[in-house]
């Protein structure tokens, strides 16, 4: 019987967002509750199960998870001590093992440790050894560090953008670590870094250019040799030393397969680069072209700046205060993070006037706060489950706040907003709408994309602009694409085994 560990830490972070992370904002789970809240999930913890489960000879040994409730701020020093030391004291209970998973990101920071999953790997080893097989998931917005690839022994990453593949991804993951155990594998990593950073529509897998590299490591996994391969974009918002893409290839054993085949991800990724960088739309001229439309559908105003999911603060009211200045006549729906407003809302009770400000309370150095006198809605808890994957989401208590023609979905705390279910929670279909703020850089298209009038991604400030040159990046390794100006490229291929 192989006893195997599977374990998760997980969050993606701003280095931009001026509110640091704390313990709170993770859902941890120990022992037996990973096994009960993960089985049948669709995450890479479920679809790891899922393939553990079917194997005769295996026996789980579920320690630890911790998983943000949504993107933040880096992680403060004290809450990174703390869940790291559960992370590891509970592996240390785990007693005799043969095999190890880790769910990660890869985009995590604290504000001591720059590479937090390079930290847990590198405690990890310190407790089981350097001999039993280590394999770890990561999102392929992670940056894949010399430390984490130095500790573990193969990495599997997301092939989908949107993110659709956590379960499959999980699977793979632990299909591979199976192999090694049971089939001799001896995997060998290559990664090849390049220095360049995106963001943009090109980068969506089914339809952008980004989707044909990703094709392409799929179609190198089906070669016997290749146990796992994939491109790392990076997430441009965790400013760290090893901040770049990078392309990976693992093999059985092959460095030279593996050398080749990174080399090739990198060079056709670094090919079409220069065009998976999103053109934006002043706000002025984005709200122009509101106006020119008004009547004729809903306009989908992308303020992926404020994206929660990435890691801004959510208390832009960029877009809405410029509709307002320029007289904009449609109604408007727009979620915003703003406690004190919350509580104001709750206790003034539903159909009461409440006169306050809101937004730029959480980030006021690029928000400013914005006069409102509206009607208080509805209050609820904020507890919802995503649209997406059916999991449950918590907003925090949530007030509807109507100023005007104006909607807005008020929440005490930063919630994911990559689909509609914030809205639907609340009682808002977008589609009842002229304009609606959507702070996500992308959504599936169902969701405003093949419905919506007009979709405009706007050049907003905010902790996770697509603007990457005004954010201020100070510890990424220079020079790198778009930051800096005809960056060349010469593969430096990194072997791991």
């Amino acid at each position: 019987m192989k006893r195997i560990i599977v374990a998760q830490c997980h969050q993606e972070i701003s280095s931009f967002n001026p509110i640091l992370s704390h313990y709170e904002d993770f859902k941890v789970e120990t022992g037996s509750a990973v096994i009960e809240q993960h089985t049948n999930a669709r995450d890479e913890l479920g679809g790891a199960l899922s393939v553990f489960g079917q194997a005769n000879n295996v026996e789980v040994v579920p320690t630890y998870s911790a998983r943000s409730l949504t993107s933040g701020g880096v992680l403060a020093a004290p809450d990174f001590e703390q869940l790291s030391g559960e992370f590891i004291n509970a592996l240390r209970s785990a007693g005799s093992i043969d095999g190890i998973y880790f769910a990660l990101h890869g985009a995590m920071c604290a504000e001591q440790e720059d590479d937090p999953e390079g930290y847990l790997l590198e405690e990890s080893r310190k407790v089981f050894g350097d001999d039993v097989p280590l394999v770890i998931s990561l999102d392929l917005h992670g940056v894949p560090t010399k430390r984490m690839l130095r500790y573990c022994d193969a990495v599997v990453v997301y092939h989908t953008y949107p993110h659709v593949d956590f379960f499959e991804t999980g699977e793979r993951a632990a299909k591979l670590l199976l192999s090694t155990l049971e089939g001799g594998r001896h995997p060998i990593m290559v990664r090849v870094p390049i220095p360049a950073l995106v963001r943009g529509d090109e980068l969506i897998t089914e339809t952008g250019s980004f989707g044909s590299v990703i094709r392409t490591a799929q179609e190198m996994e089906k070669q016997p040799q290749v146990l796992a391969a994939g491109m790392f974009i990076g997430n441009p918002f965790t400013d760290v030393p090893e901040l770049r893409s990078n392309s990976l290839v693992v093999t059985d054993g092959d460095s030279a397969i593996a050398l080749e085949q990174a080399i090739h991800l990198a060079e056709m990724f670094y090919e079409h680069h220069g065009k998976m960088q999103v053109p934006l739309t002043d706000v002025d001229k984005a709200v122009s072209m509101a106006l020119d439309i008004l009547g004729q559908g809903t306009v989908a105003l992308v303020d992926a700046a404020d994206a929660t999911s990435s890691g801004a603060s959510g208390d832009s009211n960029v877009v809405v205060r410029a509709l307002i200045d320029k007289g904009y006549s449609g109604r408007v729906l727009a979620p915003i993070v703003d406690p004190t407003v919350v509580e104001k809302a709750f206790a003034a009770g539903v159909g009461a006037t409440l006169q306050t400000t809101l937004g730029g309370s959480l980030d006021p150095k690029r928000f400013t706060p914005l006069e409102v006198e509206g009607c208080v809605r509805l209050l609820s808890d904020g507890k919802f489950s995503s649209e997406t994957f059916g999991d449950s989401w918590c907003s925090g208590p949530t007030a509807i706040l109507e100023v005007a023609k104006v909607t807005w979905v008020v929440t005490s705390r930063p919630v994911s907003l990559f689909d509609r279910a914030l809205f639907y929670a609340h009682g808002q279909d977008p589609k009842r709408f002229d304009a609606v703020v959507v702070k996500s850089p992308h959504c599936e298209s169902h969701m405003f994309a093949d419905w919506c009038r007009q979709v405009i991604n706007i050049d907003t400030p905010g902790a996770t602009s697509a603007n990457l040159r005004r954010l201020g990046h100070v510890k990424c390794a220079r020079p790198v694409s778009p930051l800096d100006e005809d960056v060349p490229f010469s593969p430096q291929p990194e072997v791991y085994e």
